[in-house]
């Protein structure tokens, strides 16, 4: 006869399990935490949406197919003011993503400039770039905005004064004959074709595409061969003919599709070519310079971090300073440096905002300007505004976040 072990009673499911076990308690609390914000949610949507209808303001968003009546200085895209809302908000669109691309890239060379200057032996470099990073870190944006503005309205000359007197000297010249700096922008030669000549400016325009793609591949192979064998090959000159002599090479055999127009003054303004108008100088200027100075504190933070072993060793192999930084010191900064300037660039994009203080028209300017002040539609605007910016700061995240990932150390 077999004597089996007395077992405990299996005991069911009991709702006061939620709250005084402790494998259903967080989870109960999360749950009623959720619903009372969803709840706080909706009753603050709802009465908000009560009070404008009382008020005969109901949320709707047909006034971005009426017509703007308004015209914008400075416009990627066609524009005029018989358009309508939405394409005034899409050329303020497109001017904010143009700063901030701008913004972001020539703040991030001035930046990692700055960052190694900073550690530079020499005592005037090192001291110089000190001040250029405490004067523009502890100083408002706004006013480096205004500042710069107000130097190029003011102290650059005229596009009269370019024009020649009676005895054929002129207050003012283009430098090489080619670039303007005026109070009203700077004026520089500008890309030009026939419209007969587009499909080979689109094959033109792959080539060089692909040539650059070519020459990111040949470092990345001199790279790898370097840390597999040790093997040392030349990185910059190689790169920059892969990135450039085929694309010329092409210019020229497919007959010279693509021309330049250059500035020239014609009546009161200069014709012909690129403005950049003075505006927008002020503002990139400012975002660059303002947000290269507190990267240039992150790449001088990132270079610190790296062990002074890695540089000794690579000094005792025969490297030289430039490539100790390029090849040894700044790879492994990197992933110190990635994260906080994430940061950064989502404060540019951000800041970018600011330009309505010079009358640089982004978007800011028309659709949270005067698109609300024509409508009156201040939430329906507001609303628009800020899913822009946030949908702008999670783009740039997610691109910077996938860069991170491949920076980061794996463990083996």
């Amino acid at each position: 006869m077999s004597i089996q072990a007395d077992s405990p009673p299996k005991s069911g499911f009991r709702l006061e399990q939620l709250i005084y076990d402790t494998r259903y308690r967080s989870m109960t609390i999360q749950v009623v935490t959720l619903a009372l914000v969803c709840f706080g949610i909706w009753y603050l949507v709802n009465n908000l949406l009560e009070n404008l209808g009382q008020l005969g303001l109901e949320p709707n968003f047909n006034f971005l197919s009426s017509r703007a009546g308004y015209d914008i200085g400075t416009s990627l895209i066609a524009y005029d003011s018989s358009m309508s809302h939405a394409r005034a908000a899409l050329v303020g669109i497109m001017n904010t993503l143009l700063v901030a691309v701008m913004g972001c890239v020539t703040a991030t060379i001035i930046g990692v400039l700055a960052g190694v200057m900073r550690l530079s032996n020499n005592w005037l470099v090192s001291r110089l770039t000190a001040v250029y990073v405490e004067g523009f870190r502890n100083v408002p944006l706004l006013l480096w905005i205004v500042l710069i503005y107000a130097i190029m309205s003011e102290g650059m000359p005229q596009p009269r004064d370019f024009r020649p007197d009676a005895d054929g000297n002129a207050a003012a010249s283009m430098i090489f004959d080619s670039f303007a700096i005026t109070n009203r922008g700077i004026y520089l030669p500008g890309p030009t074709w026939m419209p007969e000549a587009a499909g080979m400016v689109v094959v033109l325009a792959i080539v060089f595409v692909l040539s650059v793609i070519g020459a990111f591949m040949y470092r990345r192979y001199a790279k790898k061969l370097l840390y597999d064998t040790g093997k040392l090959l030349p990185m910059f000159w190689p790169a920059l003919l892969i990135a450039i002599v085929p694309a010329i090479l092409f210019y020229f055999i497919l007959g010279r599709p693509v021309g330049l127009s250059y500035p020239e003054l014609g009546g009161f303004n200069f014709r012909g070519g690129i403005q950049i108008s003075t505006p927008l100088v002020a503002l990139w200027l400012a975002l660059s310079l303002y947000t290269g100075a507190f990267i240039a504190e992150i790449v001088r933070a990132g270079i610190l971090a790296v062990s002074k072993g890695q540089s000794e060793a690579a000094f005792a192999l025969g490297m030289r300073p430039n490539r100790t930084m390029n090849l040894i010191i700044l790879p492994q900064a990197m992933r110190v440096i990635i994260p906080p300037l994430i940061s950064q660039f989502l404060n540019l994009t951000k800041n970018s905002s600011l330009a309505i203080a010079v009358g640089y028209p982004d978007v800011r300017a028309t659709l949270g300007g005067i698109t609300l002040n024509q409508t009156g539609r201040a939430l329906e605007c507001m609303l628009l505004l800020g899913l822009f910016y946030l949908a702008l700061s999670l783009v740039i995240s997610f691109f910077m976040n996938i860069y991170n990932n491949r920076k980061k150390l794996v463990e083996r």
